[in-house]
This record gives structure tokens, C-alpha cells and sequence, in this order.
């Protein structure tokens, strides 16, 4: 059985919905339309291990997900699952094309600005709903905020585990 912090984070629970033990369950990810064919998940188990859960169906509900889960049939039982996240193993997301990545991959890659100076590396991706995700940084200069956008993602090198950046002008200067 998996760990449940080496699983891919998916969607968070949100509440329950009806009756019949159906939840609401909050997408982090790009392609909700993955969801229609999600047959299982992972939640965290009483001692961090990864726990199995089946589902036996999903619509897509308001901007987010409803999922029915097996042995899930009441609101107390839906209830129960409130504000777990929805994990699975790495090797089942589906493929990117080339140059493409996902988010859980750039933690831990080292930034360095295009003039060469070491920033950090990244510790966190933060949705803002504003925009552009932000990368959170942190090195031996503090905490640097970059949107991961175009504008100031050079280029993402996952081998070689390096972001260059342009450093956006309200970040910390040396």
C-alpha cells in the first residue's frame, strides 16, 4: 500500500450532497473531464498510509464533481469523508505533451532568475483565483512570489530540476 503524501493530489472533499452519500469534491486540476473516469482514489488512512476507496460514479455539479463512493450510503457516512483529500498513484495521470508538467512536479525545483542568481526553490504552488498560480519560493534571500506564467517562467527543466525566472520588479532585490 502507497504512502498517501508520495499520491497526486486531485480534489478535495467538500461536503456531502443528498441523501445517499454522494460528495461534492473540489478539482486540482485542470482537466475536471479526468473525473468521468476516475474508478478509484486514495484517502488517508489512520496512520498515513494511502486507503483505497471505490467509485462507483461521478457528474460534474456547479464547477465541481459529485462522486458516489462504495460503502458510502448515508449523509453520516459522507459526512465522515469532509475536507480528506482525493489522491492517486503517479503513473495513473494521463500523459502530457512534451514540455508540458504538472504542478506536484515543480515542488522542490531549484529557481534561479535569467541573470543567473540563485532564488530558491519552489515550496508550494498557490492558486489565488486571479490569475496565474504563484510560485512560492524560498531561499537564503527570503520568500519570492513569481506568477507561473509565461511572462515569467523561462523555462521549466524537470531532469535537469531547475525553473528559470524572470524576477517579477515588486519581488525582493538584492
Amino acid at each position: 500500500m502507497p504512502e498517501f503524501g508520495d499520491l497526486v493530489l486531485i480534489g478535495i472533499v467538500v461536503k456531502p450532497q443528498g441523501r445517499r452519500g454522494e460528495v461534492v469534491v473540489h478539482p486540482h486540476t485542470d482537466r475536471p473531464e479526468r473525473f468521468a473516469e476516475l474508478r478509484r482514489a486514495f484517502v488517508p488512512g489512520p496512520g498515513g498510509e494511502a486507503r483505497e476507496v471505490r467509485v462507483t460514479s461521478t457528474r460534474p455539479h456547479k464547477g465541481r464533481q459529485l462522486l458516489k463512493l462504495e460503502g458510502v450510503d448515508s449523509i453520516d457516512d459522507a459526512e465522515g469523508l469532509r475536507g480528506l483529500e482525493l489522491r492517486i498513484p503517479e503513473e495513473e495521470l494521463e500523459s502530457l505533451p512534451e514540455g508540458s508538467f504538472y504542478y506536484h512536479q515543480l515542488n522542490g525545483l531549484r529557481v534561479a532568475d535569467v541573470d543567473g542568481t540563485e532564488l530558491g526553490v519552489v515550496e508550494d504552488i498557490m492558486e489565488t483565483g486571479a490569475g496565474a498560480p504563484i510560485l512560492v519560493v524560498r531561499g537564503a534571500g527570503g520568500e519570492t512570489l513569481v506568477p507561473l506564467a509565461t511572462a515569467f517562467v523561462r523555462s521549466v527543466d524537470l531532469p535537469g530540476e531547475r525553473i528559470l525566472v524572470e524576477r517579477p520588479e515588486y519581488a525582493n532585490a538584492d
